[in-house]
């Protein structure tokens, strides 16, 4: 069968939802019989027209299929993407499945017409994959009960880091005095709901009784102005450290440094967090990590296993919770130990793809 990936992001294009797609194609159990049509060189959204931007992605799609011969498309972005694929759907004798991540479907919820078009093309889809099972349910909810089992549900799969870099570590740790530290670190956005404000809130807490301790957030966004002026008002210039830009080399590099990953993720208004795979990546470090039941975290999370579960709002809890485990080695290692062999065994990419592949099949 000859499958084809319609998406909007796709490497080069930096992002999580891009890296999901790149992955999928590499590591595609026939990699032959999948081809992909990207929006990377402006094809698919045409910007100069002042509305229905996506209409350009008709005719690309069609002549996608006929010279593919495609069977199967596989949709990542259901809006418009996936209005595209519907049409084409009743010209040609294919099968489309969409892929939701989180937010893309909260998104197109929100307004009415949106949500009515999107009912269309989750009901005419042969399969609806769901990257969490927090989003399985919304889309149940959605639909009631015309889901007919087509509903599945594939989480993300985790990169195995880069090799232990003992230059680099090195160098990181001279240059911001390290030695004898508890490294404390977060990954991602900075933006409301990833919760890394509520951290540096409780921190002054923290370091009454872990006084030793170093929080680094590697991450740049709308929050940053934000976060410095905590910063400065709780007088912890020299307790964080903030990496604006990080290569993957350098970012691999903190994530075997630190003792402790935290991300006690928020859902405002329906803005949640949809997998969170810088759990699994601290996970494949060996790290115990710190997260909050928000949106799909609790698939990447479970409690006790390969991290702790905090309560974002808490500022108590989660001064309680860093502390825990700053003063104990041995849950440390436990946490990050287990936490490693089930990411490993649980989240490999090559086994995510097959589900996918065996779904569509």
């Amino acid at each position: 069968m000859k499958t084809l990936l319609f998406t909007l992001e796709y490497p080069p294009f930096y992002g999580g939802v891009a890296n999901y797609y790149g992955n999928l194609v590499k590591y595609w159990p026939k990699r032959d019989n999948i081809s992909v049509l990207n929006n990377n060189n402006g094809l698919l959204i045409n910007r100069t027209w002042p509305v229905l931007k996506w209409l350009s992605a008709i005719p690309r799609l069609r002549e996608a299929i006929k010279k593919g011969r495609i069977d199967h498309i596989i949709v990542g972005h259901i809006l418009p993407l996936g209005l595209a694929a519907l049409l084409c759907r009743q010209l040609y004798p294919i099968k489309y499945s969409v892929i939701l991540h989180g937010l893309d479907f909260s998104h197109v919820t929100q307004i009415w017409r949106k949500r009515i078009i999107s009912k269309i093309i989750l009901i005419k889809a042969d399969k609806i994959i769901c990257a969490n099972s927090y989003t399985a349910e919304l889309v149940k909810s959605f639909l009631g009960g015309k889901v007919d089992g087509k509903i599945k549900i594939v989480n993300p799969g985790a990169e195995q880091l880069a090799t232990r870099n003992s230059q680099l570590a090195t160098q990181l740790e001279k240059k911001y005095h390290l030695n004898n530290k508890i490294i404390l670190l977060s990954v991602g956005r900075l933006v409301k709901r990833k919760g890394f404000d509520q951290v540096i809130e409780a921190l002054p807490e923290v370091l009454k009784q872990a006084p030793n301790l170093i929080y680094v957030i590697i991450g740049d966004g709308e929050e940053l102005r934000n976060y410095q002026l905590n910063i400065t008002n709780y007088e912890l210039s020299d307790k964080i450290i903030i990496i604006n830009k990080a290569a993957d080399g350098e970012r691999d590099a903190w994530y075997n440094l630190c003792d402790i990953f935290i991300m006690p993720a928020k859902n405002i208004n329906g803005d949640f967090e949809g997998f969170g795979i810088v759990y699994l990546e601290a996970n494949l470090a060996g790290k115990p990590v710190i997260a909050s039941l928000s949106g799909g975290v609790g698939d990447a999370v479970i409690d006790d296993l390969n991290g702790l579960i905090v309560d974002p709002l808490d500022l108590n809890e989660i001064a309680r919770t860093v502390i825990k485990l700053a003063q104990d080695t041995n849950l440390r290692r436990r946490l990050g130990e287990q936490g490693r062999e089930r990411a490993i065994r649980k989240f490999n990419w090559p086994g995510q793809v097959e589900k996918i592949y065996k779904i569509i099949m």
